[in-house]
């Protein structure tokens, strides 16, 4: 019988729980993405799914030269990689604010921004960034609908663009909005909420521009929509979980051309019952915000999950009998964003074969600055 694709011929070399990349499909899907944008300067990847130097350096080699994150430690991944734009997507409060002064300081080449939705952050930015003698571009952080960050679309928000550009040391330089809440299934659907949410921010651009307000940049959508924004060739597009992909959304958007290119593998530790298996695919393991099921076994798509705790992961399955203390079950994360934000490095996976290790170079919350 024909070997699957996500099988281990060295299984031996790989310890459990680990993360595993497929660079093969890594690559195909980053394309996926370039074709569908019609322009790898089109895409703005946001970096928080992977948090890998290395799958930044095969974008970069596809010709994708701006991203998107959301911590001071991706940003400073991006930039020690030499990446020539990078927009941090979350507004920075507190320590935060004097970290991104000192990225800025070190890293000169690389042109970095960020999101503001607030005028006593855009402020007290601005008094940090002087004192530096530096200068900083800014994107109004837009709320198209979403209701988790952002000013909403209206006289607040051309209120506060202005004041951002009047501010010393900041540069308005665009809108920013996240349709995270547009995820629906039916393609008709989400075509006509995506429409509304650009309508919305297109519509706050054109107010700002009649103002005599310079709005070169709008980064708009996430991966559910990005496709749908593709065809408004006046903005970026920051989809974020494409390189990998998971079974969530590959259940939610079957319209979608990626493929799933990361998965989780786990052994047999114990078989308490006749039907039953425990692996060591706990919390720690694999994303557990979600509701079962957080994973699906590409090998044993029976699967019933019975008991799910910090080290350990016990299902039943008519199919006991099949594995032994020690065998592996390969897994597709249901969300793949926070399983991978779970462990340090991902095992390589290459031919069959378990040839490297990339570090998840962003995964905590502090490099060196």
């Amino acid at each position: 019988m024909a070997e699957d694709w996500y099988q281990i011929k060295n299984e031996e070399a790989v310890e459990s729980p680990s993360l595993l990349f497929y660079p093969d499909r890594i690559g195909q899907n980053i394309r996926r993405a370039i074709e569908i944008a019609g322009d790898p300067k089109r895409l703005r990847p946001h970096i928080k799914t992977h948090k890998s130097g290395m799958i930044v350096i095969m974008h970069l080699a596809e010709g994708v030269e701006k991203f998107k994150c959301a911590t001071i430690a991706e940003a400073e991944l991006l930039a020690g990689h030499s990446v020539p734009d990078v927009l941090l997507a979350y507004q920075p409060v507190g320590p935060n604010v004097r970290r991104l002064v000192a990225l800025v300081r070190r890293f000169p080449e690389t042109r970095i921004s960020v999101v503001v939705d607030d005028e006593g952050a855009a402020t007290e930015l601005s008094r940090a960034v002087s004192a530096a003698d530096l200068s900083l571009n800014v994107l109004l952080d837009v709320d198209c609908g979403m209701q988790r960050t952002g000013i909403a679309p209206g006289e607040s928000a051309i209120a506060l663009y202005r004041k951002v550009a009047s501010l010393p040391g900041l540069s308005a330089v665009g809108l920013h909005a996240y349709d995270g809440h547009i995820h629906d299934s039916n393609l008709a659907e989400r075509k006509a909420r995506c429409d509304e949410s650009f309508a919305a921010v297109s519509e706050l651009r054109e107010r700002l521009l009649k103002e005599g307000l310079p709005v070169p940049t709008v980064v708009l959508g996430g991966t559910p929509s990005f496709p749908i924004h593709a065809r408004h060739s006046d903005i970026e597009l920051s989809p974020g979980t494409y390189p990998l992909w998971d079974f969530g959304y590959a259940d939610m958007l079957p319209d979608l051309p990626f493929e799933v290119a990361a998965l989780v593998l786990t052994r047999v530790v114990s078989k308490p019952s006749a039907k039953r298996l425990c692996v060591d695919l706990g919390h720690k393991a694999i994303a557990a915000e979600n509701p079962q099921p957080r994973v699906r076994f590409l090998n044993l798509p029976d699967a019933k999950f019975v008991m799910h705790s910090e080290e350990h992961l016990v299902i039943e399955t008519q199919h006991a009998d099949r594995f032994a203390v020690g065998d592996c079950l390969y897994g597709v994360p249901k969300h793949i964003c926070p399983t991978v934000a779970l462990y340090n490095e991902a095992i390589v996976i290459d031919g069959g074969q378990a040839v490297d290790r990339w570090p998840i170079g962003a995964r905590g919350r502090r490099l060196t600055i």
